[in-house]
């Protein structure tokens, strides 16, 4: 591992992004995941890797300002107005992840799109999600940032008309868990609304039960298939962590 900081955080993150390209979850070149390491610090994934060959070593440390303090990649713009301008306005958005995968990208695509509480893995979701409907272009400047993070108002999901969802949590596992589940429910939807016949969704009540129940093991689950995934890319691409 070159001599760098925070080879724990960056190698996480490097884990991350591998399994997402793995998983579909991204697309080209494009999309961020992103983690605050300190106060005005900020591990990104650059503008240039394809996420399935990103290495740690690859993730570039920023201030919140987009002025890169190590890293040998460019940093995209959009990155930059998304990302930094969350983490600042929610803290406890410590690791934040943007995509446009394919099944909750078609929920942001459709007039009035929502997660439905039709399945259990949407449930971990219920009450969690905020919904932006209004699409403003690219994210080219700090504002358009402040507006997506003024949508999530302490919901750590935001779902983006037209556009991508952006998922945040305290940690990688926990951002990369839900964010796997939430396209795996997400999947789930579409499939049913293919049919043509009416979903059946499980009553408020009961969901939010569950939702409570889900919630109180979320972080050691998330742990358990984080760690999981890393000692698989361990084996077969050890490269990811250098």
């Amino acid at each position: 591992m070159p001599d760098r900081l925070y080879a724990q955080e960056r190698a996480d993150l490097a884990c991350a992004l591998r399994w997402a390209a793995k998983l579909g979850l991204n697309e080209g070149t494009c999309n961020h995941f992103s983690l605050q390491v300190a106060d005005d610090r900020f591990l990104v994934n650059p503008w240039g890797p394809h996420w399935a060959e990103m290495t740690a070593s690859d993730l570039l440390l920023i201030d919140g300002t987009g002025k890169v303090l190590e890293g040998d990649w460019p940093l995209e713009d959009t990155a930059l107005h998304i990302h930094t301008r969350i983490h600042l306005r929610h803290p406890h958005a410590t690791a934040v992840f943007h995509t446009h995968m394919p099944y909750a990208t078609a929920l942001c695509a459709i007039e009035n799109g929502r997660l439905a509480p039709c399945v259990q893995s949407a449930l971990r979701f219920y009450g969690r999600i905020a919904y932006d409907d209004d699409y403003n272009g690219l994210a080219c400047d700090a504002a358009e940032g402040d507006r997506m993070a003024a949508k999530m108002d302490g919901k750590p999901v935001l779902f983006l008309a037209n556009h991508g969802v952006i998922v945040t949590a305290a940690t990688v596992a926990e951002a990369f868990d839900d964010l796997y589940y939430l396209e795996r429910a997400a999947q789930a939807q579409v499939l049913a609304m293919s049919t043509g016949k009416p979903l059946k969704l499980v009553p408020g009540q009961l969901a939010e039960r569950t939702a409570r129940e889900m919630a109180a093991g979320k972080t050691v689950y998330a742990q358990t298939h984080f760690k999981a995934l890393a000692r698989m890319l361990a084996r077969e691409s050890p490269d990811y962590a250098h």
